[in-house]
């Protein structure tokens, strides 16, 4: 499985890069903005662009939804996020954004596959009413992309529109903190951990 991270836009957002092998087509996930450093990853890999998730419908993680010619998924409760800079804050912090690909609204326990590249859907809402987190299923398990839900040592905000910081922490010891310790934590932002360090060194959780 390949498997790499790029870090884009001047909020450094973690955009993650995922497929079976070389000449398979790729998932994206949260790819913020600088498409062309991304295309370089999958060039570099030759990868083909499969799909792009969404963790979340905020401006730095959806920038470049429109840059690779593929279906968006998100939650559907963010879907209209994607569609409206106010929702998404780029109408605020940055320029205005939508999202014109064709989006696709998920909710919780579905499934999404590409390939072999299989997650299960974790609704984790309050830093955004439909955050979701991506646990992979296939071909490999133990790895779960939080968004900017659960960080290293950290937690979302949830002080943005629509956020909501004692729904946050209950859905991510429900959500999260229930999966194996040794599961891989690969976030939105900054570097990754495992559910074990979280429960342990995490002082929002404690």
């Amino acid at each position: 499985m390949i498997l790499e991270t790029v870090c884009v836009g001047p909020l450094e957002v973690n955009c993650y890069i995922l497929a079976e092998g070389e000449n398979c087509p790729a998932v994206i996930i949260d790819p913020g903005s600088e498409d062309v450093k991304i295309k370089k990853v999958l060039e570099k890999n030759k990868l083909t662009p499969g799909i792009v998730i969404n963790t979340h419908g905020h401006y730095d993680h959806i920038g470049s939804d429109d840059k690779f010619n593929v279906p968006v998924y998100v939650h559907e409760k963010e879907v209209d996020f994607l569609r409206d800079p106010n929702l998404n804050l780029s109408g605020i912090f940055a320029l205005p954004s939508r999202v014109k690909a064709e989006i696709i609204g998920v909710k919780d326990g579905d499934i999404i596959e590409m390939g072999k590249i299989c997650f299960k859907v974790l609704h984790i809402p309050g830093h955004t009413p439909g955050g979701i987190a991506l646990l992979m299923k296939s071909p490999e398990e133990d790895i779960v992309f939080t968004g900017d839900t659960l960080f290293c040592r950290g937690i979302g905000r949830s002080d943005l529109n629509g956020g909501d910081g004692v729904m946050l922490i209950k859905a991510i010891k429900q959500k999260l903190l229930s999966l194996s310790d040794k599961t891989l934590v690969y976030p939105g932002h900054g570097p990754s951990s495992t559910i074990g360090e979280e429960k342990v060194e995490n002082p929002f959780l404690n």
